[in-house]
């Protein structure tokens, strides 16, 4: 009797055992009521590609997926390590976790495209954003999304930034192109992952710091620069200056010309030099000596109002101011004193809303802004991106050399509607 009650309870719980595991494999015409696994990653995702995941029902093997929303950003040190957006900046940008989706998103064909992603030396400067202006025009005529980022100073303590951003870009799988141009040593690492994953980087603007001195031998990943020829650019300045002084009989021996070098880096140096051998060149071809002086300042605060007080001391007739930093000290000074430097004449370098306002005063109340000559922001962005993109279709491609051009209160709101000129 014992025996039998023995084998009655085994049944009952073999049976308990058995039963449920035919419903649930689907015998009998039952579906399975899926005891699913936790989430297995099977391919990443990124913020603009879909990732997949997925999971595994622990009683019948089915297997199952989800996508990943494109909208989510992964963030490394507070900058997304895809697309370089910075924490906060997206409305989708609550946390850097990743979520899913009960539908599957739908990606654009932009999404879709590879990406050549720009890393300047800043972003919000007027500048930047017409050279972001050419870029993204320039991916829309290669057929290539086009990502820029920048640091919001251009200050060497913004090095380690800018590093993440450039780590970002080599990290995402879109991107094929970088076009780059870094505000201070310690991008080597960076640079030698781009010619280890194949990745063509254009120097753009001022190009890599300190003369490439952070670029591996045998391991460069650089197929040419573009940017503003600095020294052929002031040079266009000293000749459309120096024909000024000719026409109005102002072109004499002994003529006192100022210069305010704004620094004494490749940049100040090229702008400073190629203006002071334009003179040079034109008053030799004309018969004359002139006299310049050069005054060399950095970009703290009150440093080039001082040059200005020392060439004015000094009797300079003229003054060469090399960048937009520049004319923002000196205008406010002419513009409070205007009877002091009524008589002397200036020309410049770069565009902005002080430099706008002084020509367009073309002499009525300050002193009279002769020209300037203004960094074609919007084709240096264009053509960097347009040499990347040349490169990966299998061109040639060589450094592009711009020259800049020269502007007066005649031509100023031509050049403003052609993107050349900008505020700021």
């Amino acid at each position: 009797m014992k025996k039998s009650v023995s084998k009655i309870l085994a049944l009952i719980l073999v049976c308990s055992m058995i039963i449920p595991a035919l419903v649930a494999c689907d015998i009998g015409g039952k579906s399975c009521d899926h005891d699913w696994s936790d989430w297995e990653i099977t391919r990443e995702a990124t913020c603009t590609q879909k990732g997949k995941k997925e999971r595994v029902c622990d009683i019948c093997g089915e297997e199952d997926t989800k996508s990943v929303p494109t909208s989510n950003h992964i963030y490394v040190n507070g900058v997304c390590s895809v697309c370089g957006s910075v924490y906060g900046e997206d409305e989708n940008s609550t946390d850097g976790n990743i979520t899913f989706p009960t539908e599957t998103p739908t990606i654009s064909p932009s999404e879709t495209k590879d990406t050549i992603a720009v890393i300047a030396r800043g972003e919000t400067h007027a500048f930047w954003q017409a050279v972001k202006a050419g870029a993204e025009q320039a991916g829309k005529d290669y057929g290539y999304n086009v990502t820029f980022r920048g640091p919001t100073a251009e200050s060497e303590e913004f090095v380690g930034t800018q590093r993440e951003m450039v780590q970002a870009a080599l990290n995402d799988k879109s991107v094929k192109g970088i076009v780059l141009a870094t505000i201070g040593l310690g991008f080597g690492e960076e640079l030698n992952q781009a010619f280890e994953k194949g990745i063509p980087v254009v120097e753009f603007d001022s190009g890599l710091y300190n003369n490439n001195a952070d670029v591996t031998s045998g391991k460069d990943p650089v197929i040419g620069s573009v940017a503003t020829d600095n020294k052929a650019a002031a040079g266009v300045v000293a000749e459309n200056f120096f024909k000024y002084l000719k026409d109005n009989g102002l072109a004499v021996n002994g003529y006192k010309v100022g210069i305010i070098q704004h620094d004494s880096t490749s940049t100040g140096i090229d702008r400073a030099a190629g203006f002071k051998e334009g003179m040079e060149k034109a008053a030799q071809a004309a018969g004359i000596t002139l006299d310049i002086r050069v005054e060399v300042k950095t970009g703290n605060y009150g440093e080039y109002k001082l040059a200005l007080f020392t060439l004015k001391e000094w009797g300079a007739q003229s003054i060469f101011m090399t960048n937009e930093g520049v004319v923002n000290e000196v205008f406010p000074e002419i513009a409070d004193d205007i009877v002091s430097y009524k008589d002397i004449l200036f020309c410049g370098f770069d565009a902005g809303t002080n430099q706008y306002n002084w020509m367009k005063d073309n002499g009525e109340n300050y002193a009279l802004l002769v020209g300037s000559v203004a960094q074609d922001s919007y084709s240096i962005g264009y053509r960097a991106v347009e040499l990347a993109a040349k490169k990966l279709a299998g061109e040639s491609v060589s450094d592009v050399g711009i020259e800049g051009v020269w502007y007066t209160a005649e031509n100023i709101d031509e050049l403003k509607d052609k993107n050349i000129f900008y505020f700021g």
